[in-house]
């Protein structure tokens, strides 16, 4: 299994869309993708600018087949309009 984190700097005038947009679309979309397990959106407690977007799939085949997708590709242009910068960390999960 494999979890990749992706941390968002997202402006506090987008952070509602930003958040409706993860929930309503990004998440649910990649929730119907095969070898999906599950996804958490968290905030930051002491900076409200800071996301952090951890998701898990059953293998790292099936995580790059949800990120060379077409649903994923048709979603970028909206997610990229939303935050300030990303960056990505990819974990194998141990226990």
């Amino acid at each position: 299994m494999i979890e990749r984190h992706l941390n968002f700097r997202v402006d506090p005038d987008n952070a509602d869309a930003f958040e409706r947009f993860m929930t309503s679309e990004y998440g649910p979309a990649m929730a119907r993708a095969p070898g999906f397990v599950r996804h958490d959106l968290l905030r930051e407690a002491d900076d409200r600018s800071r996301y952090l977007l951890a998701f898990r799939f059953g293998d790292a085949d099936s995580a790059a087949a949800w990120r060379t997708s077409e649903v994923h590709q048709a979603l970028q242009p909206a997610l990229k309009a939303l935050h300030g910068g990303m960056t990505v960390q990819g974990y194998d999960v141990i226990a």
